[in-house]
């Protein structure tokens, strides 16, 4: 019997979706290799590569890295793996990255973390901070006793710019308007696959038993339960 084809899969989702959480557990469960884009340009950045210099200049100036930039980036990289599966994440951003990433391979499957927007509005604007200890409050899973005040001190408690809900609002717009495109473009090659849901452990299930028809679960635990 031949071996099944190798997975060439790529996750989107906006932040605070799930993606890092349902990236983990694909890895683990599946043994699939994952190319992220910003651990990649961190890398880059930090070995001060070619690559990683030239994008750097971009964001000290709060500039996006261009297309093709982010392109040779991660393609350079995808050479290194064609020998395994892998789920590339944070890649393609753009149509042109797309169409750039379809030249060089043939994409399986898109995951597509449908979270709704109001949903991630709440997860990320819901950590409230003491700036003077630094104790970190979340409004859903530790909640300080009193709405807004530090437990211990009793002063006020403050958001960071990033959680505050104009900024969640904002960098939630950029993504739509960026990734949009990306998805249709997937749609209309029947490539896209949308896991609807408001709850990560609500929607691993369905994305646990779509890859089961592409790979074998190499963790082993319980595959009954998979967590």
């Amino acid at each position: 019997v031949p071996p099944p084809p190798l997975l060439r899969a790529v996750i989107m989702g906006p932040p605070g979706s799930g993606k890092g959480t349902v990236s983990a557990r694909i890895i683990k469960h599946f043994g699939v290799k994952h190319l992220s884009s910003g651990d990649l340009l961190r890398d880059n950045m930090q070995r001060t590569t070619e690559v990683g210099v030239l994008a750097k200049s971009y964001i000290d100036q709060g500039q996006l890295i261009p297309d093709h930039i982010m392109t040779q980036l991660m393609l350079n990289e995808i050479k290194h793996l064609d020998q395994y599966n892998w789920l590339l994440d944070g890649f393609p951003r753009t149509v042109a990255q797309a169409e750039a990433l379809d030249k060089e391979c043939h994409i399986d499957t898109v995951i597509d973390l449908d979270v709704p927007f109001e949903t991630i509005k709440c997860r990320l604007t819901a950590r409230w901070i003491h700036p003077a200890s630094g104790r970190v409050y979340n409004l859903e899973f530790s909640p300080p006793k009193v709405q807004g005040i530090d437990d211990i001190t009793g002063e006020p408690l403050v958001q960071r710019e990033d959680d505050k809900p104009e900024t969640v609002s904002k960098r939630l717009q950029a993504y739509d308007a960026q990734t949009k495109p990306v998805l249709e473009y997937y749609r209309k090659k029947g490539l896209l696959k949308s896991f609807s849901g408001t709850e990560t452990n609500k929607i691993w299930p369905h994305i646990y038993a779509f890859l089961q028809t592409k790979l074998p679960d190499v963790s082993q635990k319980d595959a009954a339960n998979p967590r």
